[in-house]
């Protein structure tokens, strides 16, 4: 039986799809197999050693030790494109709101609450061109990263009748193919900042991207540009976007991160992170969460990995090995040279790496013994060896 160890809260639709008869889960469960969380910090908290598996339901993983889980083997997963649809509204609804000043024409309106000495609705007329903005038709929407989230505020901007950039140079296929014809691809990000009015951050939290928003990259933008950030808040270096706002570099800057800093400045526009707080996105990325880990426990396949390969094989046999190790010379030939050893005939495999790993899935059609498996594991560069099998109740879908 597969235990599992919940961190957080997970949508009982993704949790459901355990099955009962071969799957524990709950946050007390011991020596976990995998452990599924949202935003739960493990960069705070030991991973078991019996860990061979994390999955976020979340795109964001920040809060997972990635390093040390490249180190140990351990699989991370997240959910990217589960919760899109959830930040992409919120996106276009900022572009509203950073346009046509409506949350501080809100705010002033509260102000004037259980004021018995005015006329509001004479006062509104007289204050409402304060809160005057101009309209999205016709300006220039840059969109930085066009991933899942990134090509639907494309495609959205672009049905609002803005003319749109993108920049990404790692585009996969999928979104490549789901971008409008409408959507104009740049070369470079300062091609994307010349030209845009609006520009939309969509691109992923790491050491190369922090502070990609700097003082360098704001004085290529337009003057009085609009910046909207719903992806980290490290993405935007916060000294520069403040001084950009006071020295009129920028107009407004929008984001889902908010700090004691920029809830000071009146250019900013704080939400409480909630990119993807709606029922339909946490439903969605705890059902993608547990079909990935339920495809990785069962058969060993691997989709949506941010430390190891894409890696899908098609069960050919009833046995199934899965081997992890370092990605060095000579390792598949040290594997399957011990097998033959043991007469173990191989039906199918394929192997895969990314960065320091690799992966190998291999049908055989005899039953690999635990001697067998035992002896894998010592060979030098060799990290972890386990037999998986194919289920005729189950069938994989990342979403």
């Amino acid at each position: 039986m597969f235990q599992i160890q919940t961190l957080n809260k997970i949508a009982e639709e993704g949790l459901s799809l355990f099955p009962a008869d071969r799957y524990e889960t709950g946050v007390e469960v011991k020596n976990p197999d995998a452990i599924l969380l949202r935003s739960a910090d493990l960069h705070k908290t030991e991973i078991p050693s019996s860990v061979i598996a994390i999955a976020r339901a979340g795109a964001g993983y920040n809060n997972i030790p990635v390093d040390l889980c490249e180190e140990r083997g351990i699989v991370v997963f997240n959910t990217p494109g589960a919760n899109a649809n959830a930040v992409k509204e919120l996106t276009i609804a900022a572009l509203f709101m950073s346009s046509r000043k409506i949350p501080e024409s809100i705010h002033w309106l509260f102000s004037l609450k259980d004021r018995g000495d005015i006329d509001i609705p004479a006062l509104v007329e007289k204050e409402k061109r304060r809160f005057a903005g101009p309209e999205l038709y016709g300006k220039t929407l840059g969109v930085i990263g066009l991933g899942a989230i990134g090509v639907m505020v494309a495609n959205d901007a672009s049905a609002l009748g803005m003319e749109v950039t993108g920049f990404d140079p790692y585009i996969s296929v999928n979104a490549a193919w789901s971008l409008s014809r409408a959507v104009r691809r740049a070369e470079t990000i300062e091609e994307v900042l010349r030209v845009s009015d609006y520009i939309s951050i969509h691109v992923p939290y790491s050491a190369e991207t922090k502070d990609m928003f700097n003082a360098d990259r704001i004085a290529v933008m337009k003057k009085g540009a609009r910046l909207l950030n719903f992806s980290r808040g490290g993405l935007a270096k916060e000294a520069d976007i403040i001084s950009a706002l006071e020295n009129g570099r920028l107009s407004v800057y929008v984001t889902d991160f908010p700090t004691e800093e920029l809830l000071r400045h009146d250019g900013v526009i704080c939400m409480p992170h909630l990119g993807a707080s709606t029922p339909e996105a946490e439903v969605n990325c705890a059902v993608s969460a547990v079909k990935q880990l339920r495809a990785f426990l069962e058969f060993g396949v691997i989709e949506n990995s941010v430390n190891f390969p894409r890696c899908q094989l098609t069960c050919h046999s009833p046995f199934r090995l899965l081997v992890v190790n370092r990605n060095i010379p000579n390792m598949v030939g040290q594997i399957t040279t011990l097998l033959a050893s043991g007469r173990i005939n191989i039906t199918d495999l394929i192997n895969h790496h990314k960065g320091s790993l690799a992966y190998n899935i291999i049908d055989t059609e005899q039953e690999i013994s635990a001697e067998m498996r035992a002896s894998l594991e010592k060979i030098p560069g060799i990290i972890r060896v386990r037999a998986a099998g194919p289920r005729a109740d189950f069938t994989y879908s990342a979403h």
